[in-house]
């Protein structure tokens, strides 16, 4: 064994953000990227997306809107130390996509506003962390306006989530009262300095003339005294019950006012584990993947198109989980696929260089011609697969209309190649030339929309059509599902794998047929294999 595969993995930290809209997400990962020194300017971030341009938000419908609604991955260093960030989607629309990203990531760093707590998103977001037990770090943003008080946010937080609660910092109260932050652990005080006084924040003792000065208010600073000491009355953090998602440490700041996010920054590399075993299946057995085995092993959790429309590119973000990789090295997938990867990248923000090597917690992206799909596990024999990344049945259907029929072919390559990335859910019914496209939320159809008509130059429309829901059909009777596939040809579809889906124009449809059908399974989601 290599000394670079025993160490290097050891130095990789993976971890995704997670917020609802609007919560600073954004905002915080550009600073973050800052703060270490990989990029020297953030974006521009204006009030209600007005001109927004951020270094992880590239596609044009989430530069007018001011939300992400794809994720990227960037990679930045700090303390000898290598952070792959995967930027999760902010809207509830793309959860599926969030989901995917978290099957890649170690931790997760979940961004509160401090005047809002625990809004609808961060609560569907934190169950997808749940699934899969994944650390969370918790960063209450935004202490430079005016918030509830953080006894009240942090209670909120073991009532809605049931997380035991461990601040690691207190803050001095908030909006133009703020006055800082104090590390609970090191007793030292991060002053925080208004952007018009021209000064640094800077650190300073706790019980020193400088905090008085800093304060300039004795009440204030009895009533921050008092309650720094009331906070030290919580659990002491448990890194065990932190890594098996128990229990999540509390860190307060401002990303807009660059406050508090080197700290961050810092927490995470102390307390982020590097990449661990995996479980996986090889030779019909179940084994553990450890990060130092030599063999080269990963999975695709993630398929982007057209990030570069001067390519016409279509990347897959490959996970390592382990072995050393080496540029122009050959990848086999479960099913028997070769692929020789000369070209694979990593993400630096917007811009890409190429992997000249590769460790467990390394993401790069490989780029290929639709070889590659969302869930696939890549390794030198071929023969390791890891646990599949699931689809959901979607929420809203729509129909797929050309404004030009002439060009019903581009549309149908258009749909499957975003169908593939996992933007939307295709289907093709049994009778009919139309397409199903399925969604969790409408904002899901109107980036399909948007990028058809700027990536393809097609004009679409999508209509409502007589179905309301769909399910996956699946039995251990192959002659029953086929009686049943037969029987229902006008409800009947196939998805883009070529598995059998049941529209339905409501859930008592559905329930109706079960019932009926007691041999077939009506499933909600689908783990692709």
């Amino acid at each position: 064994m290599s000394k670079a595969l025993q160490t290097e993995p050891l130095t990789r930290r993976v971890f995704a953000i997670i917020s609802h809209p609007d919560a600073g997400k954004t905002t915080l990962t550009e600073n973050m990227l800052l703060a270490s020194g990989a990029i020297h300017q953030a974006g521009k971030v204006a009030a209600r997306g007005e001109a927004r341009r951020t270094q992880s938000d590239w596609m044009k419908i989430e530069q007018e809107r001011g939300i992400s609604v794809s994720s990227s991955v960037m990679t930045f260093e700090h303390r000898g130390l290598t952070f792959n960030l995967l930027d999760t989607p902010g809207h509830e629309d793309f959860s599926e996509d969030t989901y995917r990203t978290l099957t890649a990531a170690d931790c997760a760093v979940m961004v509160l506003d401090v005047a809002k707590g625990i809004e609808p998103q961060t609560l569907k977001l934190f169950e997808v962390c749940r699934l899969r037990d994944i650390p969370i770090v918790t960063f209450i943003n935004k202490l430079d306006r005016e918030g509830v008080d953080p006894f009240d946010l942090i209670s909120e937080i073991e009532d809605k989530l049931a997380l035991d609660v461990v601040p690691m910092q207190w803050p001095a109260a908030s909006g133009r009262r703020f006055k800082g932050v104090v590390d609970l652990r090191t007793q030292k005080f991060l002053a925080f300095e208004k952007p018009e006084s021209g000064k640094d924040h800077s650190w300073m003792p706790v019980g020193g003339d400088s905090i008085t000065t800093h304060f300039n208010d004795d009440a204030l600073l009895d009533e921050f005294r008092e309650e720094a000491e009331l906070a030290r009355e919580y659990p002491d953090f448990n890194e065990q019950s932190f890594r098996e998602g128990h229990m999540t440490p509390v860190y307060f700041g401002s990303a807009l006012r660059k406050f508090g996010v080197l700290e961050l920054i810092d927490a995470l590399a102390e307390l982020v584990p590097p990449p661990q075993p995996e479980p996986a299946i090889k030779a019909g057995q179940n084994i553990q993947i450890d990060p130092t085995d030599k063999e080269v092993t990963g999975f695709v959790f993630k398929v982007q198109a057209n990030m570069d429309l001067n390519h016409r590119d279509r990347v897959a973000f490959y996970r390592m989980v382990s072995g050393e990789f080496k540029r122009g090295m050959k990848l086999k997938s479960f099913d028997g696929r070769s692929l020789n990867v000369h070209n694979p990248v990593m993400f630096f923000a917007q811009d890409r260089e190429l992997a000249e090597e590769a460790y467990a917690g390394d993401v790069i992206g490989i780029p290929n011609h639709g070889v590659l799909r969302v869930g696939d596990s890549l390794s030198e024999s071929g023969k390791v697969k890891f646990a599949g990344i699931p689809n959901f049945a979607p929420e809203i259907l729509r129909r797929a209309r050309l404004e030009d029929p002439l060009k019903a072919k581009h549309l149908r390559k258009a749909l499957e190649s975003l169908a593939e990335e996992g933007v939307t859910q295709l289907f093709k019914p049994a009778l009919g030339a139309d397409m199903i496209v399925g969604a969790v939320g409408s904002l899901q159809i109107d980036v399909m929309r948007e990028r058809i008509k700027t990536e393809y130059g097609l004009g679409v429309q999508f209509e409502v059509p007589p179905y309301q829901t769909a399910r996956w059909l699946t039995s251990d009777d192959a002659a029953k599902l086929k009686y049943f596939v037969d029987k229902n040809t006008v409800n009947m579809a196939e998805d883009i794998d070529g598995d059998p889906v049941f529209l339905a124009k409501s859930a008592w449809d559905i329930g109706y047929a079960q019932e009926k059908n007691p041999d077939i399974r009506f499933l909600t989601t689908k783990e692709r294999r």
